[in-house]
């Protein structure tokens, strides 16, 4: 075919062999409007076609004179179920110049390769495509099923839905959080975004800021008995929560068993988001979603995926296709541009400043800090270094050592390397990408801080967090002096 001719633009057609697969296409090609030229051996079918008005030849489609038949057509569609014959129509065709766009019908993935290797541009199999369509009709109806579950439960809901999110919310949590309120609105019940943490990170701050998303502090509610429906969203472990759980919604199976047994779960570890999860609600419901939570969605897919450069899946890509024309771009534009913070400039500073490489792996003493989200910042920035594909950043708080992990190396699950590391003496959480640690500073020391022993306990600090985290990454010689750039 001419460059820069589209399939869309074509009307002249071939079909080779028209069987049922055949006759299918055939006729959506005739509904289109296109030119559709018919050959098929069997002469009772080729006059059942032309009684249907179609334009059909009778020929042996193995025979090379099919070529000069279909020669001044442009596409072709080599569709018999005789997958010898069809392999015949492919070499003959390419034997005698054409250079047609030809689509020819396989049995088996050996059959594709031998029909591409001979000059077919795409090669189908009835089977994998009947297989695919009946996943996702299995996959809308799973949906359609859950959707109205979950509609059941949030219904039954007499005073107020308590919604969920992470400890220390991410936009993936916070996202999906107010999706669920959204649909829960929607369903004429009234809820609340709760956390147990805080929302640290600016970037985090900003979103919530822009985008008019209340969220509420768990201990700041005087009576949690008002809330007689509770969901985790993106956040699979009921924590401190003195409630029982009737929903959870994560794209991250839970790594603790708690005892937790709600009444609904939906958990798809094979989408990189909760965000997207939430993205398929939105659209089972047939709701009108707001700017805010398509915006707050958009949002939440892009960073968790990092952009789609990481772990993006199909179903990720058509739920930020669905968002796109209903977010704010504007506002996305400012969230991912947050102002840094002196304090958080201060803490990259010193991490910067202390980092020690082994190998593609580096971690960091950041000192005593005050905003712990501040090492996650940290984290995140120190990964963007040439070579580097795991970090980890800690500092001292409140008799505590906190740590942020992050990690884009595929081998590595920092969420598991840190629980090898610290779980024994501390509490960790995350996984394969993003993780944290808290571990008592009494654990390394025994030491009680004060202004004399700050630099000390530092050096004790640095030394044994270092080993420790570098034994659990594998690295041989973790913890010994290593590059820091100086």
């Amino acid at each position: 075919m001419s460059t820069g001719v589209t399939i869309s633009s074509i009307s002249d057609y071939a079909i080779l062999g028209c069987g049922s697969v055949g006759y299918a296409v055939a006729e959506e090609l005739v509904e289109q409007g296109k030119d559709v030229f018919i050959v098929d051996q069997d002469e009772s079918r080729v006059e059942s076609l032309r009684d249907q008005d179609l334009d059909a030849r009778t020929a042996d489609i193995r025979e090379s004179g099919v070529a000069d038949l279909v020669a001044d057509r442009d596409v072709i569609l080599i569709l018999a179920s005789d997958v010898e014959s069809n392999k015949r129509a492919v070499e003959h065709i390419r034997e005698s110049d054409g250079d047609q766009f030809i689509v020819a019908r396989a049995s088996d993935p050996v059959s594709g390769d031998e029909l591409s290797e001979l000059g077919a541009d795409i090669v189908i199999n009835p089977s994998t495509v009947i297989a695919e369509s009946a996943l996702r009709a299995l996959e809308s109806g799973e949906l359609e099923y859950n959707a109205g579950k979950l509609a059941e439960i949030v219904e039954q809901t007499s005073t107020r839905l308590a919604i969920v999110t992470q400890d220390s919310p991410d936009p993936d949590s916070i996202a999906s959080a107010a999706a669920l309120q959204a649909i829960a609105d929607h369903l004429g019940i009234e809820s609340d975004i709760i956390y147990l943490g805080d929302v640290g990170h600016q970037e985090n701050r900003a979103f919530v800021n822009l985008l008019g998303i209340d969220l509420v502090q768990w201990d700041e509610i005087e009576d949690h008995s008002i809330y007689d429906t509770v969901a985790l969203v993106d956040h699979a472990t009921s924590g401190e929560m003195d409630l029982p759980i009737d929903i959870v919604i994560d794209h991250h199976e839970s790594e603790t068993d708690d005892g937790v047994e709600p009444e609904f779960v939906d958990i798809r570890p094979n989408m990189s988001s909760t965000s997207t999860i939430m993205t398929k609600y939105i659209q089972e419901f047939d709701m009108n979603v707001s700017e805010e939570v398509a915006t707050a969605l958009l949002y939440g897919i892009r960073a968790e995926t990092l952009d789609f450069k990481r772990d993006t899946t199909p179903a990720d890509l058509t739920a930020a296709a669905y968002l796109y024309p209903f977010a704010n771009h504007d506002t996305l534009e400012q969230v991912e541009s947050p102002s840094m913070s002196p304090e958080t400039l201060d803490v990259l500073a010193e991490a910067i400043t202390n980092r020690d490489v082994q190998g593609s792996h580096l971690v960091s003493n950041a000192g005593f800090v005050r905003d712990r989200e501040a090492l996650t910042q940290a984290a995140s920035h120190l990964l963007n270094l040439e070579g580097v594909t795991t970090t980890a950043v800690f500092g001292i708080a409140d008799e505590t050592i906190f740590l942020a992990g992050r990690s884009k190396d595929i081998r590595i699950n920092i969420g598991k390397v840190l629980d090898d590391a610290y779980g024994e003496i501390g509490e960790t959480a995350g996984h394969s990408t993003q993780a944290s640690a808290e571990i008592p500073l009494g654990i390394f020391t025994g030491i009680e801080i004060s202004e004399d022993t700050r630099e000390t306990l530092l050096e004790l600090t640095e030394e044994a967090v270092k080993r420790t985290l570098f034994d659990a990454m594998g690295v041989e010689g973790g913890g010994s002096e290593g590059s820091n750039g100086s």
